[in-house]
């Protein structure tokens, strides 16, 4: 039987996931965990380089995210979760890296500029926020995978993985894998208020939010500024609440309808939002429900988590045996 394909993945455990993670990522994810052989990370290190000044939510902030990928549908019997700082071979691999990376090679990335003026609150003039794409190489390679899903606004870091494996294996041939993109066909989701989505905005539908918090922030959510009472008719088109409702509401017919009718000024922000709101809930409730099943029994998804960083472990061990011998570092 041949072996299924490698896909590696992970996310920061910095704050609460969102509908943005969940039509970014966790249904893409689900997707693939049954044609691949599929690796989750909570990748606390990669919080370190934004969040150093104030880790104390990190790890519970973890839990919190692995209880929404149950909530999304992934299944810890098919996929391996597991946390990047109990695999110490991600950063024996990642430091093989900085020996032979050009600085220029991760000054040109362009997350890395984009990061430093949208979090200019924050002092990002270190080592590890620069290094961070090198650290995300890392995390790929030393697993063998195949693929990595990403939106194309993630291909740079991805190509620069490739370029780094292409060099480090020039210097020291080892069989290193170069990985792949899956791109993500990832509608963009603005927040509620038009902005980019994002947890410093409080902009965001929480994939843990109430029925009733899902409502309450819908109601407030950005529409046709021009629009000021429902008989005027109203642009559709890069309109926050149809953009949701394309994403979110299946009824097609019920979207195509409230298009129409707003185009014409025939149908006001209360109905439409109020649609809008249901096919939301109507979504979140099964995944609401597994993820305070999930939740009912933290001490499993420790285990899970222990268990999966252990098979995890074993992977990275096998690589970097051959990455040290490559390197005649073996003593």
């Amino acid at each position: 039987m041949t072996a299924k394909r490698r896909v590696l993945s992970g996310m920061r455990p910095t704050g609460k996931l969102h509908l943005g993670h969940l039509v970014g990522a966790l249904q893409n994810w689900v997707a693939l965990q049954a044609q691949y052989d599929c690796f989750y990370c909570v990748v606390d290190w990669h919080a370190l380089t934004t969040n150093y000044a104030d880790t104390s939510e990190i790890v519970a902030n973890g839990y919190d995210n692995v209880a929404d990928w149950i909530g999304a549908g992934l299944d810890p019997g098919q996929s391996t979760f597991f946390i990047q700082s109990l695999v110490p071979e991600h950063a024996e691999l990642y430091l093989l890296f900085q020996m032979i990376t050009p600085i220029p090679w991760l000054e040109r990335v362009p997350s890395y500029k984009e990061q430093i003026e949208q979090l200019n609150e924050r002092d990002l003039s270190t080592i590890g926020f620069l290094g961070y794409p090198l650290l995300q190489a890392a995390d790929i390679v030393v697993y063998n995978a195949n693929f990595v899903p990403v939106g194309e606004d993630q291909v740079p870091h991805l190509e620069l993985t490739r370029e780094v494996v292409r060099r480090f294996s020039n210097f020291y041939p080892c069989g290193l894998v170069e990985p792949q993109a899956i791109l993500t066909p990832t509608p963009r989701l603005p927040g509620l208020d038009n902005r980019k989505m994002s947890k410093s905005y409080n902009n965001t539908i929480d994939l843990s939010d109430t029925a009733e918090d899902v409502v309450k922030k819908v109601r407030q959510m950005y529409t046709d500024p021009k629009r000021v009472r429902a008989d005027i008719p109203g642009t559709v088109e890069g309109n926050p609440v149809f953009i949701y409702h394309d994403a979110f509401n299946p009824n097609t017919a019920e979207v195509d309808d409230l298009k129409a009718r707003y185009r014409a000024g025939k149908v006001g922000d209360v109905e439409v939002k109020t649609k809008l709101a249901a096919a939301i809930n109507t979504l979140l409730d099964p995944i609401r429900a597994r993820r305070a099943d999930a939740l009912k029994r933290p001490d499993d998804i420790r285990d899970i988590l222990l268990a999966g960083s252990q098979r995890a472990r074993a992977v990275a061990q096998e690589t970097m045996e051959r990455v040290r011998a490559a390197v005649k570092l073996k003593y």
